[in-house]
């Protein structure tokens, strides 16, 4: 097994160990015990889940492989070693964070440990020893398929010394990933205990995913682009940005830059990770101490006499079993944390996708000349993310009370999916374009209200779309979650809605250009969608 090869590499250093105080044979029966059941644990990146024989990660590498190729193109901007290095880090990072926060946070919040060891006359060292490289293991396999071809590529175009220096900032970032997250952590579990803290954890993973895309746009504005050159101007605040540390090594030893701001950056890039892993290292005991929070449960929670999604569900539900499935999927969506889990990061997606392509256009514009254009329809990209959360409406880490349909006097078995994409959407989107519409009428006036409108109307048809290319017949969340698949036919409806939403767009834009035609638009949008919404659940779910 994969797995007996790469314990064997550990006991090369169990000598190490011992002395260390660790007992290794036990260490080693640990690992041995949580990696065979890793095995059986399908990663949120593999595209095929139908197949499950054989470890599920191993098989996964070798995306994280395509993925390593995006890093080619930032390693051939010329010599600007600073700036394509930065890119370079900005892209490792968010790979190997977003990796680490779906596939290992399950492993960093483990309390089997506690149940199972603690019982044992196993000591704390050895059982920490054992959760460290538990995750050490599988991030050095995911980080040797992620480096491997643009190492190799940088060996012969770059040089060794560029290849060594890129080797070793990408353990660096790993470990410093790896310590921020569990640092993040740790920070979580000192305040909070039992429902609440898995909550805000469920909110600190995506955050943390949509700050990393907003960090992207801070690294790229670092630069001024001076005769097609990219000019980097060092500020104070800029010793708080990682990829920025990870870049400076490269041009203190390639570039013979030695002044103070490259000295400064190149030793963050080496201290920062290694403080933080060692100071997660020293909290361990403490973080391990407060993984019992996770398994106390909160104090019951007074019910709310009355909250906004009372009144959405009384104007948009026409029956009481309408209603009573309505209330239940909006139930589901805000309360099981494996589907916001998945969903969630793209709702964040959604809010920040638009803003970022919207100013982007004041580097050439003002904010008034911004107002009077129409960059508006920067909006629309709010919507791609309607296809994947409608196809999610499918899954359920409690499927199997799937049950619970088939006992139910159900007269109109449309009605249950129906009930469910009107709660998704009450539930998701619509706070979603609520915000971004308060923030574009501010930026282009009341002026594009008719447009909001229309985007409404398109989020509403894109949604019944979704449903008819993605439902197979059968009830929402009642597909085992882990079976969620973003490749093969999937991809190709997703890809096919984002081709549907950039037609809508452009057939925006151009009928914008005539006075008054938004309204006739408008309205065409209004008739076609209720005529497919009363044409689409006119079928029966199968049962």
């Amino acid at each position: 097994m994969s797995e007996i090869r790469i314990l064997n590499v550990l006991d090369i250093f169990q000598s190490v160990f011992r002395k260390l105080n660790i007992n290794y044979d036990v260490m080693r029966k640990i690992l041995e015990i949580k990696l065979t059941m890793d095995g059986r644990r399908v990663p949120t990146i593999l595209n095929n889940a139908k197949k499950k024989e054989g470890n599920q990660f191993l098989k996964s590498l070798w995306i994280y492989g395509i993925y390593g190729v995006l890093l080619l193109p930032f390693g051939f901007l010329g010599d600007n070693y600073f700036f394509q290095v930065s890119i370079i880090a900005g892209v490792a990072m968010f790979i190997l964070a977003t990796s680490l926060i779906s596939d290992f946070s399950s492993v960093l919040l483990d309390i089997r440990d506690k149940v199972i060891l603690n019982t044992k006359p196993v000591d704390n060292r050895t059982i920490h020893a054992a959760k460290f490289f538990h995750v050490a293991i599988y991030l050095t396999l995911l980080t040797g398929a992620f480096i491997s071809i643009p190492a190799i590529v940088f060996l012969f175009t770059k040089g060794f010394i560029y290849f060594l220096l890129f080797f070793i900032i990408i353990l660096l970032i790993d470990l410093l990933v790896l310590a921020f997250t569990a640092l993040i952590y740790m920070l979580v579990l000192r305040f909070f205990d039992g429902e609440k803290l898995k909550d805000i954890i469920n909110y600190m993973q995506i955050l943390l995913a949509v700050g990393v895309v907003v960090g992207y746009q801070i690294i790229i504005r670092l630069f001024d682009v001076v005769d097609f050159e990219y000019v980097y101007d060092f500020s104070w605040w800029h010793v708080l940005i990682p990829p920025i540390w990870f870049s400076a090594p490269f041009e203190l030893v390639l570039n013979h830059n030695y002044t103070r701001e490259i000295i400064i950056l190149s030793v963050l890039a080496i201290l920062g990770p290694l403080l933080s892993i060692f100071f997660y290292y020293l909290s361990m005991p403490a973080f391990e101490r407060n993984l019992q929070k996770l398994m106390e449960e909160s104090s019951t929670k007074k019910k709310k006499k009355w909250t906004p999604n009372d009144l959405f569900e009384k104007l948009i539900c026409f029956s009481k079993e309408e209603k009573a499935f309505y209330r239940f999927a909006s139930i589901m969506i805000s309360r099981e944390r494996d589907f916001k889990l998945k969903v969630y990061p793209s709702l964040g997606m959604a809010l920040v996708f638009p803003l970022i392509f919207l100013f982007n256009n004041l580097s050439f514009q003002t904010l008034e000349e911004l107002g009077q254009g129409k960059s508006f329809l920067t909006i629309y990209f709010s919507i791609i993310i309607i296809g994947t959360v409608v196809h999610m409406l499918q899954y359920s880490a409690k499927y199997k009370a799937a049950w619970i349909f088939r006992t139910t006097p159900i007269q109109k078995h449309a009605i249950v999916y129906r009930a469910a994409l009107k709660a998704m959407f009450v539930k998701l989107y619509l706070p979603i374009i609520f915000v971004l519409s308060i923030l574009y009428i501010w930026i282009f006036s009341i002026r594009i209200l008719p447009d909001l409108a229309v985007v409404f109307i398109i989020a509403l048809l894109q949604m019944l779309i979704a449903y008819r290319l993605f439902n197979n017949g059968k009830y929402p969340f009642t597909e085992p979650i882990e079976t969620t698949q973003q490749g093969g036919g999937t991809a190709g409806i997703v890809i096919l809605l984002m081709i549907f939403i950039g037609i809508f767009a452009l057939l925006h834009f151009l009928i914008s250009l005539l006075p008054f035609a938004i309204y006739g638009y408008l309205a065409v949008l209004i008739v076609v969608t209720a005529i497919l919404w009363n044409v689409t659940f006119r079928e029966k779910l199968a049962k």
